[in-house]
């Protein structure tokens, strides 16, 4: 394939045909959807914290690999106490790519890159990134605080964070938080990433299997819901403004301790609203580009839309593309 600016070094590591990555999102992102992105294009992946077993990562890894003969990934929680045995089981089984996050780069390098498996970490600040090219990850993946879910407390914006780490690194950088279109796809490359990660925009898709209340409550959304909880504590968690998060800030304004927030919230907080539907009393995890998207449409369309509309921003700047 010839090289364009839309097929990257991030391409030819991963071996996709279009440098766009599923967020490995707990809860969402399974076989269904990570078969879809890796069909379409893109690189699928699957959440590994979602599963609360070895065969069961093993089941959804097979059913991945039953539905596309493209390459997919697996993203593995380091902080998880169960990352040792998902490791284990994406190591039997081969899989494409690991992409590890939350957690020392360096814990589980060695043993991903001496079997040939390509190994990806996300980061969210450009000291981070340093540290996962002294790992020898193949690619870096640079979240910004516009993103969905758990965020960095340094608070760095993708705009600023890519072109900071792609200043400091050599290691591809893929760009994550905030991106659900072309336009952004351009804007990444620009900044100085090879490719980029979404999350949000993939879960307006039919092969998303999260409940049909968690897809409502995004697509009646604007930026101005989405909101930023547990700041007081370090542990800053990007989801729409409901009833939980209202409680959880007000809490937070009356300055409850890090052990005080958690025993209020309880678990199971982001499953009950991804997989149970309650997108009051759960968490709705989403990134700050939500009101970005406005209709379901299936993962070939949206990846086809950001492609088309990415050459067309490049022939708009007189770019060839």
């Amino acid at each position: 394939m010839s090289r364009t600016p839309l097929h990257t070094e991030v391409c030819d590591i991963l071996g996709i045909r279009y440098p766009i990555l599923l967020g490995g999102m707990v809860w969402v992102s399974n076989w269904r959807l990570a078969s879809a992105v890796s069909e379409a294009g893109g690189l699928g992946v699957i959440a590994g914290g979602s599963c609360l077993s070895a065969d069961e990562l093993k089941e959804e890894i097979r059913k991945t690999r039953d539905n596309t003969d493209k390459p997919f990934g697996v993203n593995i929680p380091i902080m998880n106490p169960n990352s040792p045995w998902m490791v284990d089981v994406c190591l039997e089984e081969n899989v494409p790519a690991i992409i590890t996050s939350a957690g020392n780069p360096k814990t589980y390098a060695e043993k991903i890159k001496s079997t040939g498996i390509k190994f990806l970490h996300v980061v969210a600040t450009p000291r981070q990134g340093q540290k996962v090219e002294e790992a020898g990850a193949d690619i870096i993946v640079a979240e910004g605080i516009e993103a969905g879910g758990h965020d960095s407390p340094m608070e760095i914006t993708t705009f600023v964070l890519i072109q900071r780490i792609t200043e400091l690194v050599k290691t591809p950088v893929v760009a994550a938080g905030g991106i659900a279109t072309g336009r952004a796809l351009v804007a990444a490359l620009a900044l100085g990433a090879k490719g980029v990660q979404m999350g949000t925009r993939f879960i307006l898709t039919p092969e998303c299997e999260v409940h049909e209340n968690f897809k409502k409550a995004l697509l009646e959304a604007t930026e101005e819901q989405v909101v930023l909880t547990a700041r007081s504590v370090g542990h800053p968690v990007r989801c729409l403004r409901n009833k939980l998060a209202e409680e959880i800030l007000e809490w937070e304004r009356k300055g409850a301790s890090d052990a005080e927030l958690m025993e209020k919230i309880g678990p199971g907080r982001s499953r009950k609203a991804a997989r149970e539907g309650d997108v009051e009393e759960g968490t709705v995890m989403t990134g700050q580009c939500v009101g970005l998207v406005k209709e379901i449409k299936p993962v070939k369309e949206v990846i086809e839309e950001i492609i088309n509309e990415a050459h067309a921003v490049l022939s708009r700047l007189s770019i060839s593309s």
